[in-house]
């Protein structure tokens, strides 16, 4: 569906200093994919998503979305590439003086589609969003859920193929973000519409991703499933992310102050994926060795493709009995890492 090949954007500036915002990126999407982008600011992401509809064109390399090469495209062929792209943004940008019936319609305006279509078109986007009753509603009466749930109406109203989703939940609390997440799943799902999502936030891409790329000063760093990306992160920068999830502040506090407690004993972070989540790891290690087992902390995360769990031990023994115990649970396919702290 989506084709990015060996894309480069260079910006240059009055001065004639040069910025290389995006650095020889390709990327393959499928077709009904939910793929996301993640980076910290800076990192090129919102450059290459502003290229996926022609906002911005590549310096190198060539985009295609599906029978389009918006790289190239210009005057109407672009406009008529557009019509296949829909875009949300995280300040919703809604048009303020228009009703939210009146912002669903407002592509189909520009797209001169008769009134009576327009009409039913956007009832039925307005009960796909869930906004039922809020037809007549001006945006300054919304919350921000509700916004986002008309950006997204919007975005879908000319039957998009694919929507890009720049940083959509931003501006949102986590249980709105939680709510417009599920939104989009849901429309991946009935529309078989291709979503690309940039973000900054680790959680957005678990949720709802299929797959997902890193980037970090303009180029991909890491690429893969997302099931295994939170296995077996590659990247320092992957890394961080990742930790932002299984890692937690309380978890360090608590980490440290075994630690304190029991200065001979060792901290370990054991890591399931999918079926494996269900092992009853920590009564078969219990039953097998004598040393004591402390708790510090566990989760079970959710992707699309499956259970990613991670659990905190604090084991009070030797080295050799630390190692046995590594080997007892790697047979297990469980994952583990000694967490060392100064």
């Amino acid at each position: 569906m989506i084709k990015i090949d060996n894309v480069t954007k260079i910006f240059t500036g009055k001065s004639g200093s040069s910025l290389k915002a995006v650095d020889s990126v390709s990327i393959d999407i499928d077709a009904g994919e939910i793929f996301g982008v993640i980076g910290y600011s800076g990192a090129g992401k919102s450059t290459l998503i502003r290229m996926l509809n022609g906002l911005e064109v590549p310096t190198e390399g060539s985009i295609t979305v599906g029978e389009h090469i918006i790289s190239s495209a210009k005057g109407a062929q672009l406009r008529k590439a557009r019509h296949e792209i829909g875009m949300i943004f995280q300040h919703f940008n809604l048009l303020w003086s228009r009703t939210v019936r009146e912002n669903i319609a407002f592509p189909l305006e520009i797209a001169g589609v008769p009134a009576k279509q327009r009409l039913a078109r956007v009832d039925e986007l307005i009960s796909l969003v869930g906004l039922e009753g809020r037809g007549d509603a001006y945006p300054s009466q919304l919350s921000g859920g509700q916004k986002q749930r008309v950006g997204i109406a919007r975005a879908l109203a000319n039957n998009p193929k694919v929507l890009l989703c720049d940083e959509a939940t931003s501006a949102l609390d986590p249980q709105t973000t939680d709510s417009i997440l599920e939104l989009l799943v849901d429309i991946n799902q009935k529309l078989n519409l291709t979503i690309v999502l940039i973000t900054h936030e680790m959680h957005v891409i678990q949720k709802i991703c299929h797959r997902v790329a890193v980037m970090e000063a303009g180029r991909v760093v890491e690429l893969g499933d997302v099931l295994d990306v939170f296995k077996n992160p590659q990247a320092p920068i992957t890394k961080r992310f990742v930790e932002q999830l299984t890692d937690p502040e309380d978890t360090q506090e608590a980490i440290d102050n075994l630690l304190k407690k029991f200065p001979s004993g060792h901290v370990v972070k054991l890591t399931f994926v999918g079926d494996d989540t269900d092992q009853p790891v920590v009564s078969q290690l219990i039953r097998e060795f004598a040393f004591d087992i402390n708790i510090i902390e566990g989760k079970i995360a959710q992707t699309q493709k499956g259970s990613y769990g991670t659990l905190f031990l604090h084991i009070d023994g030797s080295a050799p009995e630390l190692q046995q115990a590594i080997d007892f649970l790697q047979k297990r396919r469980v994952g583990v890492e000694v967490i060392t702290h100064e």
